[in-house]
């Protein structure tokens, strides 16, 4: 059993990513285009008010697990019981309530009185609606990620997602103006409830326990402190435009980040996911950890660099051709932003690592460092000497210094170099500078952007078939070997019951 617990890993491994990225094909794109149609038929003013909204709603949401999902998931089999998991259920009920109502009664003016938006008064309480939902979703889920029944949870997220969408496409159409944007951010909520119970079929019961409690909220307390650090880093430029320039400014600057660095986290979400539980489960192998961190660093990049380079080469006419003028102030923002992503990439997923591995001290930590010794302060000085522009500039700067910072760990964690994280990115790198040349080169012969995306894209496939193909080949190979004993493997437990 132990020489086909490999294969059995992998394939678990690949079916989550197979229906991760389904979920992020169909949830991810849907909400994309939702977003896109809705910046044509709305203002960057009221993209921004929104934006304002939930820079405040967020510093407070992040506080609304306690980081008892990720400990559910991260804790060893042997050491999980029920009433951990009903100790859960009711601690962030009760937890939940007292955050929504900070939401209502304080949040929302102090919103309202910081930007000088009376608007915000109304729209913080209805963003914040889905922090009642959360905690009542949050232990299915987790009992659903350690399983790794990605499809369950993608056929979730899927449908709830859609539903969302359309109401805010009818809202929209129908005049209801920044409220289609609102109610687009918490509707999904009222169809992922009833899924989750339905799909683990697990129902609380009245019983909480002391110690549960410090089992799981000993871990939590880490990653909840994690989790507000990165909201500080993720919303500090939105914080500091909408105040310092106008809500117009944040709005432009919300659609480049929307497009670049927001498509980066819904990918790597996707695989953190996956890997999280592969890491909790592997946390005593580092040498296997090691191995599947930079593969997942080189398929990331697969997916992510030709995005980024469509965006630094061709951003300026898709802005222009889809949005319009007055969009334009976006496309410098753009380029900056994709640039940083694709730096990123390097170490992207590391603090999913740490924390699998059993440190979530040590992400706090570096999160803590990254936010007030890096971005504030850089952040801060972009966007008071150069506005916008400024602000995605620091994001490349910060990003660079990032990499520094990470793999000093990595290295002491996992032993990974400088070297292996570049050769991990080195095919998709290669490719994105040929897809880049060729694409540029037929834009100055005044191609059509899109038929030069088409170029990009076809290059770049095309490249990563030269530079990868037999690695991929290899993986598929791997992949069939492992499904050929798994299946073996059940049709010799069915012969034994």
């Amino acid at each position: 059993m132990r020489q086909t617990e490999p294969h059995s890993l992998k394939l678990k491994v690949v079916n989550g990513i197979i229906w991760n990225v389904i979920e992020l094909v169909i949830n991810r794109g849907f909400a994309f285009a939702i977003k896109l149609v809705l910046a044509k038929l709305l203002f960057p003013e009221q993209f921004g008010l929104v934006g304002m909204a939930t820079v405040f709603a967020s510093f407070v949401q992040v506080f609304n697990d306690i980081g008892i999902g990720a400990a559910l998931v991260q804790r060893k089999d042997e050491d999980l019981e029920e009433i951990h998991l009903h100790t859960a259920f009711w601690t962030g009920l009760v937890w939940s309530v007292g955050i929504y109502i900070i939401m209502v009664f304080i949040v929302a003016p102090l919103a309202a009185s910081f930007y000088k938006e009376p608007v915000l008064r109304s729209i913080v309480p209805v963003m914040s609606l889905g922090v009642l939902s959360s905690p009542v979703n949050l232990v299915h889920k987790a009992q659903l990620t350690r399983q790794m029944m990605f499809k369950k949870l993608a056929f979730i997220s899927n449908l709830s997602n859609i539903f969302s969408g359309v109401i805010a496409l009818v809202l929209a159409f129908w005049g209801a103006g920044i409220w289609s944007l609102v109610f687009n951010s918490v509707a999904s909520f009222v169809i992922a409830m009833p899924l989750f119970f339905s799909a683990t079929k697990w129902v609380p019961k009245l019983r909480w326990d002391k110690q549960a409690f410090h089992d799981v909220f000993g871990f939590g307390v880490y990653t909840t402190g994690t989790n507000v650090f990165n909201n500080l880093i993720s919303k500090l430029d939105y914080l500091l435009i909408g105040k310092l320039l106008s809500a117009s400014a944040l709005g432009v600057y919300t659609l480049a980040f929307v497009l670049t660095d927001t498509f980066r986290s819904q990918i790597m979400n996707m695989i953190n996911k996956v890997m999280y539980p592969v890491y909790g489960k592997k946390q005593d192998s580092p040498d296997l950890i090691r191995k599947y961190y930079l593969k997942t660093i080189t398929y990331n990049s697969v997916c992510i660099y030709p995005v980024m380079v469509f965006f630094i080469v061709l951003g300026e006419p898709f802005i222009f051709g889809f949005f319009g003028e007055r969009w334009s102030g976006s496309i410098i923002p753009l380029k900056a932003l994709a640039l940083s992503v694709m730096i990123h990439m390097l170490i992207n997923s590391h603090g999913s690592l740490i924390r699998g591995i059993g440190k979530p001290k040590l992400e706090m930590n570096l999160q803590l460092f990254k936010a007030f010794c890096l971005y504030a302060p850089l952040i801060s000085l972009g966007i008071y000497k150069y506005g916008i522009v400024g602000a995605a500039w620091s994001f490349v700067v910060t990003k660079a210094a990032e990499v520094v910072l990470a793999q000093y760990y990595l290295k002491k964690l996992i032993d990974v170099s400088y070297k292996d994280l570049f050769l991990s990115i080195r095919g998709p790198l290669l490719a994105s500078i040929v897809a880049a040349l060729l694409s540029y080169l037929l834009y100055i012969l005044q191609v059509h952007y899109m038929l030069c995306a088409l170029g990009l894209a076809a290059s770049y496939g095309a490249m990563i078939w030269l530079l990868m193909g037999k690695e991929l080949k290899l993986q598929f190979k791997e992949v069939k070997r492992g499904k050929k004993q798994g299946a073996k493997e059940l049709k010799e437990v069915a012969q034994v019951v």
